[in-house]
């Protein structure tokens, strides 16, 4: 027996959910964020261009092209140690490791002051190229906000990201919608923990949790503050091992906060382009998902279903968290492929804005950050309304078992 699962109903349900303002909505939003934003040579926004922030493998490869000397040789041969030629996070913690390990003792030439001077070196990198300004025109952090902002809530938006650049808070001031951050004060923000911790603000403040760190933010007469630029990177990843109780605060208070989020009755948390390759994050996910059986949470993946293993497994041990890759989907803790049933009445506009070609294959688009924003917006649409019960065709309402 085989299990298929029809998107239509459960598009149908998210829409929905998208569009009602009543639920507490929480959105990840990993490396694929900015990777889904094409732009030219000029910066200008492009569909066939390059993406304006690399993704993680690329990352690594143009930061460590920018070292030289004995701090290239290091940082080669730290990445020659690692699983898989690590990355750039697992590189700088290393880095940092051996900074706070060595003192006068060298390693592949390089002290403890030398491994110092390494780290930063590579957050300086990191800064120029994740310091990338959102392009001119209509964006998919545009049309996210769009539909943040978009209704009356009961409950704040919270999106949670793993990226250091400033992409969606400047999509947030563009708009002219309030958001906060974790951080308080005019002249140097300094980060806020209670308020973090608290649930304080009008629902109309969306919140912004950059859980691996920003630019902008530094660590100055024993607190963390938010200097309001790209030009500070020395808190971009957050590493327990060298950081000490006050620059640590920033990192366990965020974490912390994506844990009471999931922890909260009646939440849904949508990841998009977050690969669950993160120890850190994906810990937090599944306890809290052990303890909280009314918070759910979809990942909408890029790829097929077979190359998303780290997402499966967690679905597999979690049957509140489903996955829907590309080309099929795990729900319930069941796995099974896509399969469309009839085109219910007056739907196939809003079909097209989750199904449809990819190469020469058919596929299940929100795994694509840019088709996300762009269905979040669409829904409040009065124009895609969702089809009725009726409508939706009885071989495989949510998921059908059929013989192979």
């Amino acid at each position: 027996m085989d299990t298929v699962h029809n998107p239509d109903r459960f598009m149908a349900d998210l829409r929905q959910i998208l569009s009602q303002g009543r639920k507490r909505i929480g959105i990840l939003i990993g490396a694929g964020g900015p990777l889904s934003v094409r732009v030219d040579t000029s910066g200008k926004l492009d569909p066939k261009g390059q993406a304006l922030i690399p993704g993680v493998n690329d990352l690594t490869n143009q930061a460590l092209q920018k070292l030289s000397g004995n701090e290239a040789a290091a940082a080669a041969e730290i990445r020659k140690s690692l699983p898989d030629g690590g990355n750039i996070e697992t590189i700088l913690s290393k880095v940092r490791l051996l900074q706070t390990a060595l003192g006068n003792t060298t390693v592949h030439g390089l002290d403890s002051a030398g491994y110092a001077a390494l780290g930063r070196a590579i957050c300086e990198a990191i800064g120029g190229i994740v310091g990338a300004k959102l392009p001119e025109g209509r964006t998919p952090y545009h049309e996210l906000v769009s539909w943040v902002s978009g209704t009356q809530r009961a409950h704040s938006v919270e999106i949670f990201t793993t990226n250091y650049d400033l992409l969606i808070e400047t999509a947030f001031e563009q708009a002219k919608a309030p958001y906060f951050d974790g951080f308080t004060g005019g002249h140097a923000p300094f980060f806020d923990p209670v308020t973090v911790a608290g649930n304080d603000l009008p629902p109309r403040w969306s919140r912004v949790w950059k859980l691996h760190g920003s630019l902008g933010w530094k660590s100055e007469n024993g607190a963390v503050v938010r200097c309001g630029g790209a030009d500070s990177t020395e808190l971009v990843y957050p590493d327990h091992l060298k950081y000490d109780l006050t620059q640590k605060q920033p990192y366990a208070a965020l974490f912390e906060r994506l844990k009471r989020f999931l922890l909260t009755p009646d939440t849904v948390l949508l990841t998009t382009g977050f690969s669950f390759r993160d120890a850190h994050i994906c810990a937090v996910l599944g306890e809290a998902l052990a303890m909280n059986a009314n918070a759910a949470v979809i990942a909408l993946q890029f790829q097929t279903l077979a190359e998303e293993d780290p997402a499966r497994k967690l679905a597999f041990e979690h049957p509140n968290l489903s996955v829907y890759a590309s080309d099929a989907a795990v729900i319930g803790g069941i796995s099974g492929p896509w399969r469309l049933g009839d085109l219910p009445k007056n739907w196939g506009e809003i079909r097209s804005s989750f199904w449809g070609k990819r190469g020469s294959n058919d596929a299940f688009l929100l795994g694509d950050f840019a088709k996300f924003c762009r269905f979040c917006a669409l829904s409040y649409s009065p124009d895609l309304a969702r089809p009725t019960e009726a409508a939706i065709p009885v071989d495989g309402p949510d998921s059908a078992t059929v013989s192979a």
